[in-house]
């Protein structure tokens, strides 16, 4: 068990703390890329961006970036102050997709810190709200935001540099001690251009900051810290969290001199939204806190950290850029089939929740806590949190956990799905449980045909569920839509 202090400053720490190092963030120069030895950025779109009437583009950004450290004492509330630590020289860059027609626009564009957990960058929110941003209008800003990125790391691509020297070998990053500012001056660079516009002279209403899973520890860090300090985001997305954040030195090996649990402050300006899967639920509910009017928490029932829907969208982008240097789950031949649930669609109505709620909108619904330990005798489904149809009237088990036994680093991120056959189904299957362990029998799956004995009425059951989580403010009235049609071209019930 990590120890940490669970307690804020006291009054007079709080007096003596310094002031933070400046109230904005400084605006970085903005230049366009050679074409470099392969002719396109790392992780451009493998799919037709045209034919959703987007473009995409690359820029780089440069200036001189600041790094923080703590000032004062650091709890668990999340109310974290900083002071500078030190300067140093980048040149990063901006991956940009934004719609051609500015009619299109709707006015939010979503800044993500690019996920380096593979040490090569991917972006797994753009994967998983791809819908969402499409067909609605938002700009999309990737940013190469931490070193591995940009120097490389252990992996088969020495980053962006090792990859095209031609294109990045001009890039420089100091080191994620300055990932923070990184990150911060490219939100500066969108909102005041000091070069080419990568927006194309769309005009921004509202600038979202977003991270999942490894990226999500540094924006929790981000929000605690240095949101504060920079004032540059209207709102901010953390996916797949854990309950410790990132360490604001950047160095992994700091994290235990960082609160456990992390909390999320709640007074900040402006708003926060928490998306947990099944999968993050275990190591992350320690931080759990009750929603604000500032902080707003999802638990997804049957979701997985990654799952079937972000590996089919996002793998051809991945495989045009690292071909067979891709990484991969990893996963041993012969197991569970990855989760396939409801998480894209959770991802879909928290974006545009928090994109209204950072305009002055209504603060989105909450949602409940999920019991990963506790699971339904007959589905096998965990009890509690968000639930969206395909948990409401399952027709298979989905689970955030899976067995990884012969599997590789990241195959326990995708979960698993079980379809029903009837069949005797050992737990062990998804979590590694032991079935001679009487806590993990095996169970008798539902059979579809008992369950929905007619088509109409399986439909009318998604049709009823799928207005009901429209109603409280847990899917979209598109996604609702999609979900129906897909029940009435199943073939349960028939």
């Amino acid at each position: 068990m990590l120890v940490a202090t669970l307690l804020g400053p006291s009054p007079a720490q709080a007096a003596s703390t310094a002031a933070p190092a400046r109230a904005e963030a400084a605006n970085p120069v903005l230049t366009v890329p050679p074409a470099g030895s392969h002719g396109f950025p790392f992780l451009a779109a493998a799919e037709d961006l045209g034919s959703y009437g987007y473009t995409e583009s690359e820029y780089f950004t440069s200036g001189t970036a600041t790094s923080y450290t703590k000032s004062g004492t650091w709890g668990s509330d999340g109310r974290w102050s900083v002071r500078e630590a030190g300067r140093a020289a980048y040149k990063s860059r901006l991956l940009v997709r934004r719609p051609v027609d500015a009619a299109k626009f709707n006015g939010t564009v979503v800044v993500e810190w690019l996920n380096v957990s593979g040490q090569i960058e991917l972006s797994p929110d753009y994967w998983f709200a791809r819908e969402e941003l499409l067909r609605k209008g938002y700009a999309w800003v990737g940013v190469s935001a931490q070193a591995v990125g940009v120097n490389g790391g252990s992996g088969a691509i020495h980053g962006l540099k090792g990859w095209d020297p031609d294109r990045y070998g001009t890039l420089v990053h100091p080191g994620d001690a300055f990932a923070y500012d990184i990150f911060s001056q490219a939100g500066q660079a969108l909102r005041t251009p000091d070069g080419p516009d990568p927006l194309g002279g769309l005009k921004i209403r509202t600038l979202l900051a977003d991270g999942e899973s490894q990226s999500a520890g540094f924006m929790t860090t981000y929000a605690n810290a240095v949101q504060p300090v920079a004032g540059v985001y209207d709102g901010l997305m953390v996916h797949s969290n854990s309950a410790i954040a990132a360490p604001i030195s950047g160095d992994r090996g700091d994290i235990l001199q960082m609160p456990y649990p992390s909390r999320i402050r709640t007074d900040l300006a402006v708003p926060t939204f928490v998306v947990l899967t099944e999968t993050d639920v275990p190591g992350a509910s320690a931080a759990r806190q009750p929603d604000t009017d500032r902080v707003v928490h999802w638990e997804v029932a049957g979701t997985a950290h990654g799952d079937q829907w972000a590996y089919d969208v996002g793998q051809p982008t991945v495989i045009r850029s690292a071909g067979s240097a891709a990484p991969s789950p990893g996963c041993a031949a012969g197991s569970a089939p990855f989760n396939d649930g409801p998480g894209h669609y959770a991802m879909n109505a928290a974006l545009r929740g928090l994109a209204d709620w950072a305009r002055g909108g209504p603060r989105p619904a909450s949602g409940a806590q999920l019991n990963t330990d506790l699971r339904d005798p007959a589905t096998g489904l965990a009890v509690g949190g968000v639930r969206l149809p395909d948990v409401t009237v399952p027709t298979r088990t989905l689970t955030g956990m899976r067995d990884t036994s012969g599997s590789g680093l990241f195959c326990g991120l995708y979960g698993a799905r079980d379809p029903w056959n009837g069949d005797a189904d050992p737990w062990d299957r998804h979590d590694g449980g032991d079935p001679s362990d009487p806590s993990f029998p095996p169970r008798a799956e539902p059979v579809l045909s008992r369950l929905y004995p007619t088509h109409e009425g399986y439909v009318s059951r998604v049709r009823a569920v799928a207005q009901t989580s429209v109603r409280a403010g847990h899917l979209l009235p598109e996604d609702a839509t999609a979900i129906v049609s897909a029940a009435q071209d199943s073939p349960v019930g028939r």
